[in-house]
């Protein structure tokens, strides 16, 4: 019987670690082009199970990985070679990492003897990416005397990923190969033995310790918290605050603003779970409540940045106890208040409405959920005026919330609509900063509306108190930073389609025309300058305190 070559040997190895991870559940696998990861996308490749995505740049194919991982619920893999092709990922490792989304994240490497001596495309890739990821391997180079430890290595990095020890979130192998990169397969190590018990964590909250019969129950909620336990905790009169990716009571922030408001809606106690919403008015308000505040800890613990929480538990309420049944009444307080904002907002949603930022953020929302598509949004003003100023959402919504930056979140939008259908929502300088990933799109199934509210510059800089403390040539230079290219000439060149619209009932017409055929559109919203942006914020506040005060009155 002749000896497998060191070339065939890593080539069984990477067939047979796709072969586990397929046998575990992966769909979607991201590639981008590089020789030293060669064995690996030669068997990816191979698998008529998999849908591969080929993208030329790592930082949007890592953030287009995320998208198709926040969409499908499963982990998504993304490979790529050596060098600073492995560090362009790090950003999406860490939003996947604080964000709690699942990931395989692949970097090919040199073997041990070519580090140190000034070999190309060679760096430390031990541990890249920090405390980011959830568990790291290195095996080094495949051997056929390790042979039955593949399996085992390659579903150990699938449960890491998914959570069964620790939260969700990105894993990381860092696999050496040799040359020749390519090589036969041969036949692959047996099966692993599927009776082995899973290592997922107990979660047990005893009923017992408290209940919040009758008491006014205000929970905050973001990611992390199942939809069914929300919807769960609604019906047992609990007023839900979310964040927008989880339904609950919307115009929260707007309702908060209102110091009549605030002092009438003290509740007796408050649940935190899962990850805070924008809203910073709604933290101040926490704070100055000083409510008995109870954290529950599910698959992450509870976000709490200020430090309210007063007591912790691990585990979800039984929904079938009276104990969790909470005061009625107060539930149905915050459903009028928000009925009365809702009946003022509404002008936002006049076909007619030239456009302003927060009638773009209903209009998005509005069309997402009667068009059946998904909702991503990006950061800094999207992501609050979605927030702040939009009706529940009956679609899924996603957002790259984890560490809120603006980088990739087109990618992530288009991960999001590859083999689907998803309106994207962002501003001008997000989707400048993420030009990479329409060199790539959606891939050749999907429909994309990318909506961006052109306002010229970082809109949310505005609200802050730079804009009022600094002259307005150095507040610009640093923090509005303007950038006068043509968003849709920069589309067009990349062979999209672009419309231009100004009013409510243009917008709503381009992305339900958008999300009617294959591909991406882009749609540039005009809206006002950032200073008008802010004096318009300001109008649709006073405009709500002013009804319900007239209401609680």
């Amino acid at each position: 019987m002749s000896v497998p070559s060191p070339s065939d040997v890593q080539a069984a190895y990477a067939a047979t670690l796709v072969d586990q991870w397929v046998i575990e559940g992966l769909e979607h696998a991201v590639i981008c082009p590089g020789s030293r990861s060669t064995p690996l996308a030669v068997a990816l490749a191979a698998r008529e199970e998999l849908t591969l995505h080929v993208r030329v740049d790592e930082r949007s194919a890592g953030f287009f990985a995320l998208g198709l991982a926040l969409r499908t619920k499963l982990p998504a893999l993304v490979l790529v070679t050596s060098g600073t092709a492995a560090a362009e990922l790090h950003a999406s490792v860490v939003e996947a990492s604080y964000a709690n989304v699942a990931l395989l994240v692949v970097t090919a490497d040199r073997p041990s003897e070519l580090h140190g001596v000034g070999a190309p495309q060679t760096i430390d890739q031990k541990n890249l990416y920090g405390s980011s990821p959830r568990r790291f391997e290195e095996p080094g180079v495949a051997m056929s005397s390790e042979s039955k430890s593949w399996r085992s290595l390659a579903r150990r990095l699938w449960r890491s990923a998914i959570g069964e020890e620790n939260p969700p979130g990105p894993v990381h192998l860092n696999a050496a190969f040799i040359e020749p990169l390519l090589g036969e397969t041969g036949e692959l190590p047996a099966l692993l033995d599927d009776t082995a018990p899973s290592a997922t964590k107990p979660r047990v909250l005893d009923p017992t310790t408290w209940n919040v019969r009758s008491q006014r129950v205000l929970a905050v909620i973001g990611a992390g918290a199942p939809a069914p336990l929300v919807a769960s905790l609604q019906d047992l009169d609990w007023v839900i605050l979310s964040d927008i990716t989880t339904s609950g009571t919307a115009y929260f922030d707007v309702l908060l603003r209102s110091d009549d408001f605030a002092s009438a809606a003290t509740p007796d106690v408050v649940v935190r779970i899962g990850s805070l919403p924008a809203s910073k008015v709604l933290l101040e308000r926490l704070k100055e409540w000083s409510a008995p505040t109870i954290g529950l800890t599910l698959a992450t613990a509870p976000a709490d940045p200020t430090g309210v929480i007063t007591t912790s538990y691990v585990g979800a309420p039984d929904t079938t106890l009276d104990d969790w049944r909470a005061d009625s009444s107060y539930a149905q307080w915050w459903a009028d208040a928000s009925k009365v904002a809702d009946d003022v907002l509404g002008v936002l949603d006049a076909p007619t409405q030239t456009l302003d930022e927060p009638s773009v953020a209903r209009s998005v929302v509005r069309m997402s959920s009667s068009l059946g598509a998904s909702l991503v949004v990006g950061s800094s003003m999207p992501v609050r005026d979605v927030e702040w100023f939009c009706q529940r959402k009956n679609s899924s919504v996603f957002a790259n919330r984890g560490v809120n930056g603006i980088d990739g979140v087109t990618s992530t939008i288009f991960g999001v609509a590859c083999n689907s259908r998803a309106v994207g929502f962002v501003g001008d300088l997000t989707a400048l900063h993420d030009v990479s990933a329409l060199v790539d799109g959606v891939g050749e199934h999907g429909s994309c509306a990318l909506v961006v509210a052109d306002n010229n510059g970082g809109g949310i800089f505005s609200f802050l108190p730079q804009a009022s403390r600094l002259d307005a040539q150095t507040f610009e230079r640093l923090f509005g930073t303007p950038r006068h290219h043509d968003l849709a000439a920069i589309a067009s060149s990349f062979g999209y389609e672009t419309r231009a619209v100004t009013t409510v009932a243009q917008l709503d017409h381009a992305i339900e025309q958008a999300l009617d055929k294959n591909g991406v559109t882009v749609i540039i919203a005009t809206v006002p300058s950032r200073n008008e942006n802010v004096a318009r914020h300001a109008e649709l506040n006073e405009s709500v305190a002013a009804a319900i005060s007239k209401s609680l009155s």
